[in-house]
């Protein structure tokens, strides 16, 4: 993944992305590498996920990035992107209205333009992020990153989110939008760019992972790996599982476990193990399965183990760990 710089991070609703792509800016920003985490769907999840005050549309260090051995730790920096703020941006760059963009903010021409004509929005979000990968003297004093991170709209939408090119092509044929687009096309289709989708091993979010893939090769969008995210192993030894799974776990044999170490083994303890035994055998059962059907899609792939009792900023830099482990960054 070296040659990648723009790290597109996508997902089913619930699969965990925004954590999958907070952790993997802190993995990629070890060895004193500054890296941009985007988000663009407006819900202020970095903020939360980091603790720190909603983001304002300026890139803002959130953390210090993953340390490994004595290699010195780098920077995350944060952007909340939103369309309004980022064509005023536009209209500040490329033709020097400051004073006036702000002027037809407040008559609310902005919001008028990011509503009224489809694709418009989405080509905004990502003409921040082609900007913030291909710096140029147009933003002078701006920060350069040794990598982007974006937490992408999900899986469902994230090729027509990509595809720039057709988003404008029923507004401007010719143009320097036409022209712009088309640029920021050949950044996203390039080896520059990956499309990560992280799925959980349940049917739905495994569909639409393979559905999303085969949507992105066939819009010439480069697709990076499959991380699967919140995987259950080790509750119960292998051997044990169909045993499990059919109910026949020997009571007597649990019993005595439960006694040798200092337990009261009441029969309401007893069916409680027992009933959670069997449903995380189905459960296993069903990951079995699903990770059949996610290997056979062809991509690289990377599985995260369930952490209960949710995700806190150190579980961050242990899934980031892990990635880095793993070979993803």
């Amino acid at each position: 993944m070296t040659a990648v710089r723009l790290h597109v991070v996508s997902g089913k609703g619930g699969t965990g992305k925004s954590t999958v792509a907070a952790a993997l800016a802190l993995a990629l920003a070890r060895d004193g590498k500054n890296v941009l985490l985007c988000e663009v769907e407006g819900r202020q999840g970095i903020a939360k996920m980091f603790g720190t005050d909603p983001l304002p549309y300026a890139e803002t260090r959130v953390a210090s990035g993953l340390r490994v051995g004595d290699a010195p730790a780098g920077t995350v920096y944060a952007l909340h992107i939103d369309a309004e703020s980022a064509l005023l941006e536009y209209l500040k760059m490329y033709y020097k209205l400051g004073v006036a963009g702000r002027a037809l903010d407040r008559f609310g021409v902005i919001e008028f333009a990011t509503t009224i004509a489809p694709g418009v929005r989405d080509v905004l979000l990502t003409g921040k992020i082609y900007e913030a990968v291909e710096r140029n003297t147009r933003n002078k004093g701006a920060r350069t990153y040794d990598a982007i991170v974006m937490d992408a709209p999900p899986t469902g939408r994230i090729t027509q989110f990509l595809n720039v090119s057709e988003s404008v092509a029923g507004l401007a044929k010719v143009g320097p939008v036409k022209t712009q687009a088309d640029t920021m096309t050949r950044l996203f289709r390039s080896s520059q760019t990956a499309v990560h989708l992280v799925t959980l091993l349940e049917e739905m979010p495994v569909q639409e992972t393979a559905d999303g893939v085969a949507d992105l090769i066939a819009s010439h969008l480069p697709v990076g790996s499959i991380i699967v995210n919140q995987v259950r192993t080790g509750v119960l030894p292998s051997d044990y599982l169909p045993a499990a799974l059919a109910g026949t776990l020997d009571r007597t044999a649990i019993s005595a476990d439960l006694e040798r170490a200092g337990l009261d083994a009441t029969d309401t303890l007893l069916d409680t193990l027992l009933q959670d035994g069997q449903a995380y055998a189905e459960r296993s059962a069903l990951e079995t399965e699903q990770a059949k059907i996610v290997h056979a899609i062809g991509r690289p792939t990377y599985e995260l183990d369930f952490i209960p009792g949710g995700i806190d900023v150190d579980g961050l830099y242990d899934i980031a760990a892990e990635l880095v482990k793993q070979g993803l960054a």
